[in-house]
């Protein structure tokens, strides 16, 4: 076990630098033009309120929900692959990040959100366990693959129904631009009240998450090796569904739906590591963080008539990324 730990925190600690720069790039980038004089002016608390309000108000709270966001997707989809042995597994493509949409709509529809904003997120964490339990039964079970990529795909097609039907019903246009516009991703206009909501939830997933390493190398070798080396399966399985219905849910309930970071991210960082599940945990929760922050940066640089929505842009990188591993893992099946 000691040369993983030599191999990974170098690789972490190369990221996290990188990571902390693409988040500062997140605040100085903009449509408004802000110079250096003047940013450093806004930090002090001198200078135009307006630029002050932009940067710290503005910028700085999408900024730290790129990273957060990022690194619960990053790791969220590490320790899906390491636990269903799965390379294709991530939350979008198993149907969690759908189901915690379906679940966030929900409390947006009905205006739950008005009386506490903490129910959006307590929705969304509630929509990702009930994607979680059939596939973790499934996966307890020694199914396939291809039997949990079908059972996301149709929890994936069931959540966009009843969206669809929210979308259909909506009581006016106004609530189904609201719904439709936080369905396509984005961290846009977000807020320090939206970091408070995120932040403790992201905290609770990675947690839950990160420890779960010497857990998941052991399933590598199947259930009856994991549990020879002392493993419980069963306080492994709540813990995973823990972690990822509660970071999961948290992060989507702020950011909306953005898909394919958890896939993309581990198969990035794998190589450079022993390729141990335990190995590639931490490096993909911080190279998560880095891609979604840089991609966030993207889509305010790349010129539209209207604002691209974050989601569309990593659903654009992610399906040939999916679609290209799907068919090199086609044997498996």
């Amino acid at each position: 076990m000691t040369a993983p730990g030599r191999r990974r925190m170098p690789l972490s600690l190369l990221l996290l630098p990188i990571a902390l720069v693409a988040g500062l790039l997140s605040v100085v980038v903009g449509p408004a033009h802000i110079g250096l004089a003047d940013m450093l002016a806004a930090i002090e608390g001198r200078g135009d309120p307006i630029v002050r309000a932009i940067l710290l108000e503005l910028r700085l709270p999408r900024a730290i929900l790129g990273l957060l966001v990022g690194a619960m997707l990053g790791a969220g989809g590490a320790a899906l692959q390491g636990y269903l042995r799965n390379p294709l597994a991530e939350p979008a493509v198993l149907g969690v990040s759908g189901t915690a949409a379906l679940g966030a709509v929900i409390a947006i529809y009905f205006k739950l959100a008005d009386a506490h904003p903490w129910l959006v997120p307590l929705f969304a964490i509630l929509g990702a366990i009930v994607a979680l339990l059939p596939l973790l039964g499934l996966s307890a079970r020694g199914e396939s693959a291809l039997t949990l990529i079908l059972a996301g795909v149709a929890l994936s097609t069931l959540a966009g129904a009843g969206i669809s039907l929210a979308l259909n019903l909506s009581p006016n246009p106004f609530a189904a631009m609201e719904i439709t516009s936080w369905l396509l991703g984005s961290l846009e206009d977000r807020s320090f009240k939206d970091v408070l909501i995120a932040l403790p939830c992201v905290a609770i997933g990675l947690v839950m998450l990160l420890g779960q390493g010497r857990a998941l190398d052991a399933l590598s070798l199947g259930e009856d090796g994991a549990r020879s080396l002392g493993v419980d399966l069963a306080r492994v399985r709540l813990r995973m569904l823990a972690g990822i219905a509660i970071g999961v849910g948290g992060a989507v309930a702020v950011s909306g739906a953005i898909g394919f970071v958890g896939l993309i991210v581990p198969h990035l960082v794998r190589p450079l590591t022993d390729r141990s599940p335990s190995a590639v945990l931490l490096p993909s929760a911080i190279a998560g963080a880095l891609l979604l922050t840089i991609a966030d940066i993207a889509v305010r640089l790349i010129p539209t008539a209207t604002p691209l929505k974050l989601g569309v842009l990593t659903a654009f990188v992610g399906v040939p990324f999916f679609v290209r591993h799907l068919l090199r893992e086609r044997r498996l099946w």
